[in-house]
């Protein structure tokens, strides 16, 4: 099934690249672009460490990962039923239709989440209620939705454990759905927080999807397989106008789409302990983040100059082409070593 993989991959690749320069035009002309404005923090201070290093980006067309998750689920709605008319065999390790309910769910949940935010924030309308969106409200419906999802996963696929290397496989029982809905929302939230440089979530994220490829392939699941060729195909298409300097940003819809599904395709595989080694970079440029607001909130000062780490790095006189570079160089070494657990 190799061979066929690699083929959806570089149609994914084709397709993306030939609708991505008309869909950076759409967003222009939709004006759906970031504004030079004072960026607040959790904390409605002001960053001005983020301004001077990311004023000058003001323009840049944001909602990139609207179009690769179009396209994915697109590809692979009109993928299955080809397979089946031609009599691919389809292998899961589930029921294939829960599965597939399961990734989309997720993509596109956490997809229009993100969409409503960026509408919001790009359009400048007024946050006020609920509907603001607010950093606590946007928590809470990560939540909700993570916990539907762990629901889906326990009740539905009866996934209740989780796969330790060298040790094999731990029971949780329910106690799963409370760590995968952590889990799920955490890495929303990791993601959407490294999404600050050009080209570097989405450089971390393919070298991290080409790592869990391999692994579902070992695995004979031929839905999270087919799945991941798409992504990795659309995705690198929009990395060549991802990276530094970038021609559009995926915005909250893609980056709160991506980092739960890459979390929910780590629980449906089993393999938490490699998603934990390979997106470490996530975790990192989120825990830092979350411990400088608490810090400045109970400590009254900060741990850093600021936060999350990659800004520390550019006011210590690091180039942003050059964090990004070394970011993807850790993260090769980190898929590979998630990669080394995952099979034993």
């Amino acid at each position: 099934m190799i061979h066929l993989y690699l083929g959806l991959l570089l149609f994914s690749f084709l397709l993306t690249s030939i609708l991505v320069v008309p869909f950076i035009n759409l967003l222009y002309k939709l004006k759906f672009q970031r504004q030079k404005q004072k960026t607040i923090d959790f904390q409605n201070n002001r960053t001005p460490i983020f301004d001077k290093f990311h004023n000058l980006k003001s323009g840049t067309p944001v909602g990139g990962g609207l179009l690769i998750i179009v396209s994915v689920c697109v590809l692979f709605l009109f993928l299955i039923p080809l397979f089946r008319a031609s009599k691919i065999f389809i292998s899961s390790n589930y029921r294939i239709d829960l599965e597939i309910r399961i990734l989309f769910f997720t993509f596109i949940s956490f997809g229009l989440l993100g969409l409503y935010d960026d509408v919001f924030k790009f359009f400048g309308f007024k946050k006020t209620g609920f509907f603001g969106l607010r950093m606590i409200h946007k928590l809470i419906l990560q939540l909700l939705i993570s916990l539907a999802i762990s629901f889906m996963i326990y009740f539905q696929l009866g996934i209740d454990f989780i796969y330790i290397p060298f040790l094999g496989a731990v029971n949780l029982g329910l106690l799963f759905i409370p760590i995968s809905t952590i889990i799920i929302a955490g890495f929303a939230n990791f993601f959407n927080i490294t999404d600050g440089l050009d080209g570097l979530s989405c450089g971390l994220l393919m070298i991290a999807l080409f790592a869990f490829w391999i692994l579902a392939s070992t695995s004979m699941d031929t839905v999270i397989s087919t799945f991941l060729a798409l992504w990795l195909g659309a995705l690198i298409a929009f990395l060549y106008f991802n990276v530094y300097p970038a021609r559009i940003w995926l915005g909250d819809v893609g980056s709160l789409s991506f980092g739960a599904t890459f979390a929910v395709i780590a629980l449906l595989l089993g393999k938490v302990v490699p998603l934990i080694i390979v997106g470490s970079p996530f975790i990192i440029e989120g825990l830092t983040s979350a411990l400088q607001i608490l810090s400045k909130k109970y400590l009254k000062r900060k741990i850093f100059p600021a936060a999350p780490i990659h800004l520390t790095l550019q006011q210590h006189g690091w180039e942003e082409p050059k964090i990004v570079a070394r970011a993807w160089l850790a993260g090769i070494i980190l898929a590979i070593f998630g990669l080394w657990l995952g099979l034993n």
